[in-house]
């Protein structure tokens, strides 16, 4: 399975997404800081969801980071996220 592919389950067991886009950005940063040569180093996560209504724009970069658990960091080198609430 691919880090997308991971990323993707555990923000949709975890958020429920309305909307949710995934975007690789690794070949952006080839040959720079952070890139390890695997093409899945550097992602934008565009999430929309309920759960985030009652949060801050903080507190849902820290819930997907959490949600996204070992991958962030450890795997991934950046994680550029924009998070927000479906439209009504």
């Amino acid at each position: 399975m691919s880090v997308a592919e991971e990323m993707r389950e555990r923000l949709t067991e975890a958020f429920a997404p309305a909307a949710l886009a995934i975007i690789n950005d690794s070949a952006k940063h080839s040959g720079h800081m952070g890139d390890d040569g695997s093409g899945e180093s550097h992602f934008t996560i565009e999430i929309e969801a309920a759960a985030f209504a009652p949060m801050n724009r903080l507190a849902r970069q820290r819930a997907v980071i959490a949600a996204l658990g070992d991958i962030v960091g450890q795997r991934v080198h950046a994680v550029a996220i924009k998070a927000g609430v479906p439209e009504a």
